[in-house]
């Protein structure tokens, strides 16, 4: 079976982000990789976080035509969405592990989407928490 990766908010937005530099260039790669393989995984929560950045970016903010226009482009992918079973799982994560319910949340679609990585800067990395490898890309 292939490994199915779970991308959170963060390295989303780094691939698409033309002054994040390095941080750019890596996840640009590991998207780029992903689309190769057919193997990334996505959620509602993360795309709506996306789309909410790029519009609204402090930098130099994107189009709503182009947010849309990459939200759709990233919906091939599989995506999660999540019910009221998965919050109360989440709630569960969250206070187990002592997580953000925002994180939890991310965990919780990562494991729905049957991924067994999930790449994030902002979860403390090298941890596996409910099956899942939690790996910095950028570290």
């Amino acid at each position: 079976m292939t490994e199915r990766v779970f991308l959170d908010t963060d390295v989303l937005l780094a691939a698409h982000d033309l002054d994040a530099g390095e941080r750019r260039a890596i996840a640009d790669q590991v998207v780029r990789q992903l689309w190769e393989d057919q193997t990334g995984v996505l959620s509602v929560l993360v795309l709506h976080e996306f789309y909410a950045a790029l519009v609204s970016g402090p930098a130099s903010p994107v189009p709503r035509r182009a947010a849309r226009e990459l939200v759709d482009a990233y919906s091939v992918w599989p995506i999660v969405s999540l019910d009221a079973a998965d919050l109360l799982a989440a709630s569960e994560i969250e206070e187990r592990h002592r997580l953000s319910i925002r994180d939890a949340m991310i965990l919780s679609a990562a494991r729905k989407g049957r991924a067994t990585l999930l790449l994030s800067s902002h979860i403390a990395p090298a941890r596996h928490i409910t099956g899942l490898e939690i790996r910095n890309p950028f570290a």
